[in-house]
């Protein structure tokens, strides 16, 4: 663990007008530090370390969807949580992903501050790099907690971004297939 971070929660502690030597706040510093480097280990993770060549040669050409895929991240503006799923999809050329790899992926872009925006974007690019897939397509849900707890306070909203790269963004029609499968089309 960095040796600092547990001085510097122990500082936001004090600037908060708390006392960390009392019971209750004794380890605060040492626990948040651990979890925030935790929360943020996606930093010290590489797209290839994930991948470590778990591509397969593969025949299909048809659509591949992991769907649902939970995710975990802290918003850079405030350094709260936004919490939701991911829907992945890739249209393959000879190379297949496997299938725990997207869910890494995702993972490890989540596990870095980030906003909704750019981790959507991270997700799609790094997929299409990987597989070189005729196209990609990333839907990202989130709820996000400085949104709720904080600012306007509304409880039940949900951000929704995507990114459609290659055959999503040049193909209504697979762009529509994919948006049916993960239930979002109208």
């Amino acid at each position: 663990m960095n040796s600092e971070l547990p001085e510097h929660y122990r500082q936001i502690l004090l600037g908060l007008g708390e006392d960390p030597e009392r019971e209750g706040l004794l380890d605060t510093p040492k626990r948040a530090a651990k979890a925030m480097q935790y929360l943020c280990h996606g930093y010290a993770q590489s797209v290839d370390e994930i991948v470590n060549g778990a591509l397969f040669a593969s025949d299909n050409d048809e659509m591949v969807i992991v769907k649902n895929i939970e995710l975990y991240s802290l918003c850079e503006h405030h350094l709260l949580p936004f919490i939701g799923k991911a829907h992945v999809a890739y249209i393959p050329t000879g190379k297949v992903l496997g299938l725990s790899k997207i869910a890494r992926i995702v993972d490890m872009f989540a596990r870095r501050l980030q906003i909704q925006e750019n981790l959507t974007r991270q997700i799609a690019d790094a997929i299409a790099q990987v597989t070189n897939a005729a196209g990609v397509a990333v839907v990202i849900e989130a709820q996000h907690m400085c949104m709720m707890m904080r600012g306007v306070e509304k409880q039940n909203s949900v951000m929704n971004t995507s990114v459609m790269l290659g055959a999503f963004r040049e193909s209504a029609n697979t762009r529509q297939e994919f948006l049916q499968l993960i239930g979002r089309s109208h």
